[in-house]
């Protein structure tokens, strides 16, 4: 994105701002999103530790001398690892679906809006504008907005707050091989950011490539009513 003198920003926030004011009549599934992504991030080192408990205290670490009691309490402990996958598998549906839910709705009350706006356009917007580049402005580009809600803006939230979660816990169980782990990290950090550059630039081609072409194919196949008219073939 780019902000005022040419200059490039990090992230439009204004931008962003306008998208989510789409999304005040749906307030209240929006701030459940959020909610459930936060209970997901507190869910994700769950499983690892139930795995690391079962292998150090009951297998590993196991008294033969108390090998029924131990059997008994690694049977509760698969048994409430199944159920708190189970658990986790609907949260996620249900996230899925809301995100998925809201980001195509704020689309269709985005489109409606915009539709509106078109209709109300001077004709000379239209003389100047083919119909194929408005018609993928209103169109298409406005999907890409569901990727906002669908796989982006909450999707990523979901996905930091789970690695803050595991960080956490790495931390807690050892900190100095946490450290080590995550030397590589300021190198995926900058590679991350000029990948970003780059698909951007290229996601806005692309773009601009798919109006084009849709402008030209709108006014070549209109165009060859009035071509047949005057026998210009």
């Amino acid at each position: 994105m780019s902000t005022k003198g040419g200059k490039k920003s990090f992230f439009d926030f204004v931008l962003l701002n306008r998208v989510l004011e789409f999304t005040r009549p749906y307030r209240g599934r929006f701030i459940g999103s959020i909610v459930l992504a936060i209970v997901l991030a507190a869910f994700t080192p769950v499983r690892p530790f139930l795995i690391q408990l079962t292998v150090d205290k009951y297998i590993a670490g196991a008294d033969r001398s108390f090998a029924e009691s131990a059997i008994n309490s690694l049977v509760w402990v698969i048994v409430l690892q199944i159920g708190f996958t189970l658990l986790e598998t609907v949260l996620r549906f249900y996230f899925s679906y809301t995100t998925a839910w809201l980001g195509q709705t704020v689309v269709k009350d985005m489109r409606v809006k915009v539709f509106g706006k078109v209709l109300n356009l001077n004709l000379r917007q239209f003389d100047r504008t083919p119909i194929g580049t408005l018609t993928t402005r209103t169109v298409d580009d406005i999907e890409r907005i569901n990727d906002i809600f669908a796989d982006g803006l909450i999707p990523i939230i979901a996905d930091l707050l789970s690695i803050l979660c595991v960080l956490g816990i790495m931390f807690w169980t050892d900190w100095q091989l946490t450290l080590i782990s995550l030397i590589p990290f300021p190198i995926i950090i900058i590679a991350t950011y000029y990948f970003k550059e780059s698909v951007n630039k290229s996601f806005h081609r692309v773009r601009n490539a798919v109006s084009a072409l849709n402008a030209f194919v709108q006014e070549h196949i209109t165009g060859m009513y009035i071509v047949q008219a005057f026998a210009a073939e």
